[in-house]
C-alpha cells in the first residue's frame, strides 16, 4: 500500500542515516535525569547492573519486535501496518492495539515535552546572562519556581519549540527527520563528552569523581531488592522509547537491506551508553557538591544551577549543558510527533507539511493546558502514559509478534544475515518480555494509584 494521497512511500537514505535518527529518538530527558535520579535513589551500581541486563533482555527485543512490524506492513502508520499485518496472518484487527496506543502516547508525550523543552530552553540564556550570579541556593531555586508558575513567561519558548518541530516533521524523513538528527546529534555526542570531561576533572580534588565512579561502576549487591529491579526494567523500557509507536514508524521507511536485530541491537547500546556517560556528567558534580540524586526536575533546574555558578566558567558550562538538553528533546519530539502524522496522511490522503500542521495544532492545544496547569502535566505523565498506555502498547505489539504473526512474515523480516541473533532476540520477544512488561504494567498502575 502507498499513501492515500498518491505519494510513494519514504525510505532513509542510508543505514547510518536511521541509526542516528532511531537513536536521536531514543535519547531525550530522560536519559539526563530520569536515569541519574533512578540510579542515585536505587543503589547505584547495583541498579545500573540490572538496568543493563533488562535493555539485552527485554529493551533490545522489544525494540526489534517493533521495528519488524513497521517494515513488514504496507504502510507508515503504525495502526495500518499492525493491522494490516494481523489480516495477512488471518488474525483479529484487534492486534492493531498496539500501534493505535503507541501513537496516543506518543501525541500526548510530545505535548507536555514541548513544556519541559520550553524550561529548558528558558534557561541557556540565564547562564549567558549570569541570572544566578551571587544568589543563594534558596534564591535560584525560587526562579525555577517562578518560571514553572508563570505560563506568560514560558509561552515564547514554548510556541518557539512546538512550530520548529511542526516545522521539521512537515519537511518528511529525509529533509526533516534525517536532516534533526544529522546535525543535532552529532553536537548532543560533543557536548555530552566535553561536560563529562569537565565534570571528572572539577571533581577530582575534591573526591567527587572518585565516588561518582565507586557509586556507578562498583555494585552493592546487597542493595538489590524487587523494587529496585523493577525501576531498573521500567528505566530501561522508557529510556529506550519502546510503546511508542515511534520505533513502528521508522521501521516503516527502513530498507530490506538493513538487519533488523543488528539495527536494534545497536540502537539500544548506543541509548545505553548515552545514559552512562550522562551519569559521569553528573554524578561527580552531585558528589562534589552533596546534591540531591532524588530531585529530578529539580536536580536539573535548581541544584545543579546552584553548582556550577561556583566553578569557573560556570556560566558558559550551564549554557552548554543546557544546549545539549535542547538538543535532545529536539529530537525526541520530532520523533514523537511522527507517528500521529504519518496515521493522518494514510488516513485522510493528506500531504505530509499538512498533516503536520493539522496534528502539530492539536499538539500545541493539549501542551497549552499542561502549561498552565501543571497538574494536567503530571497526570499525563506519572499518571497515564508511563504507568498504562506505554506498557500496553508494547505489550500488544511483543504479544503480537511473538505469538499470533504469520511465521513466514516473522522469518523474511529478520534475514539470514544475523540469523543466531535473531532467533535469540525472538525467543526473548516470546516468553520473556512479556512477562516482564507485564510487571511494570502493574508496579506502575500500583505505583500511581494505590501507593
Amino acid at each position: 500500500m502507498t499513501l492515500s494521497s498518491g505519494q510513494p512511500p519514504a525510505q532513509w537514505s542510508s543505514k547510518l542515516s536511521f541509526t542516528i535518527a532511531a537513536i536521536g529518538s531514543s535519547v531525550g530527558l530522560g536519559n539526563l535525569w530520569r536515569f541519574s535520579a533512578e540510579a542515585g535513589t536505587n543503589g547505584g551500581g547495583a541498579f545500573i547492573g540490572v538496568y543493563l541486563l533488562c535493555v539485552l533482555l527485554i529493551g533490545i527485543p522489544a525494540m526489534m519486535a517493533e521495528f519488524l512490524v513497521g517494515r513488514a506492513g504496507t504502510g507508515s502508520s503504525a495502526l495500518y501496518t499492525s493491522t494490516d499485518l494481523a489480516h495477512r496472518s488471518a488474525k483479529s484487527s484487534f492486534w492493531g492495539i498496539g500501534g493505535l496506543l503507541g501513537i496516543l502516547s506518543s501525541f500526548l508525550i510530545v505535548s507536555f515535552y514541548c513544556v519541559i523543552a520550553a524550561w529548558v530552553m528558558a534557561y541557556v540564556p540565564k547562564f549567558l546572562t549570569g541570572a544566578f550570579d551571587g544568589q543563594t541556593p534558596l534564591e535560584i531555586a525560587g526562579q525555577f519556581d517562578a518560571l514553572i508558575t508563570s505560563p506568560a513567561d514560558l509561552l515564547g519558548w514554548f510556541l518557539g519549540f512546538a512550530a520548529l518541530t511542526i516545522w521539521l516533521v512537515a519537511r518528511g524523513v529525509n529533509r526533516g527527520l534525517e536532516l534533526t538528527s544529522k546535525i543535532l546529534m552529532p553536537a548532543f555526542f560533543l557536548l555530552l563528552l566535553g561536560l563529562s570531561c569537565f565534570s571528572l576533572i572539577e571533581g577530582w580534588q575534591s573526591g567527587g569523581t572518585a565516588q561518582a565512579l565507586n557509586f556507578m561502576f562498583a555494585p552493592e549487591f546487597g542493595k538489590l531488592s524487587g523494587s529496585v529491579a523493577v525501576s531498573a526494567l521500567g528505566q530501561a523500557f522508557f529510556s529506550l522509547g519502546i510503546g511508542m509507536a515511534i520505533m513502528i514508524t521508522y521501521g516503516s521507511y527502513l530498507p530490506k537491506a538493513v538487519s533488523i536485530p543488528r539495527a536494534a541491537f545497536v540502537v539500544g547500546i548506543s541509548d545505553t551508553l548515552v545514559a552512562l556517560t550522562a551519569g559521569l556528567a553528573i554524578f561527580p558534580i552531585v558528589f562534589q557538591f552533596g546534591l540531591d540524586f532524588s530531585a529530578g526536575a529539580g536536580l536539573f533546574f535548581q541544584t545543579l544551577p546552584t553548582a556550577l555558578v561556583t566553578t569557573p566558567g560556570g556560566n558558559l558550562v550551564g549554557a552548554a549543558f543546557f544546549c545539549m538538553a535542547f538538543f535532545a528533546a529536539l529530537t525526541t519530539a520530532v520523533s514523537l510527533l511522527e507517528p500521529l502524522v504519518a496515521h493522518v496522511c494514510e488516513q485522510f490522503g493528506l500531504s505530509k507539511s499538512r498533516a503536520a500542521l493539522i496534528c502539530g495544532a492539536a499538539m500545541i492545544a493539549v501542551g497549552s493546558a499542561c502549561l498552565v496547569n501543571s497538574r494536567f502535566l503530571d497526570f499525563l505523565d506519572t499518571g497515564l502514559t508511563a504507568p498504562i498506555l506505554l506498557p500496553l502498547s508494547a505489550l500488544g505489539v511483543v504479544v503480537f509478534v511473538g505469538w499470533r504473526l504469520q511465521d513466514s512474515i516473522v522469518r523474511g523480516e529478520l534475514g539470514e544475515a544475523d540469523i543466531a541473533l535473531g532467533k535469540l532476540l525472538l525467543l526473548l520477544v516470546k516468553f520473556v518480555a512479556p512477562v516482564m512488561i507485564c510487571v511494570i504494567l502493574v508496579s506502575g498502575v500500583f505505583g500511581a494509584y494505590f501507593s
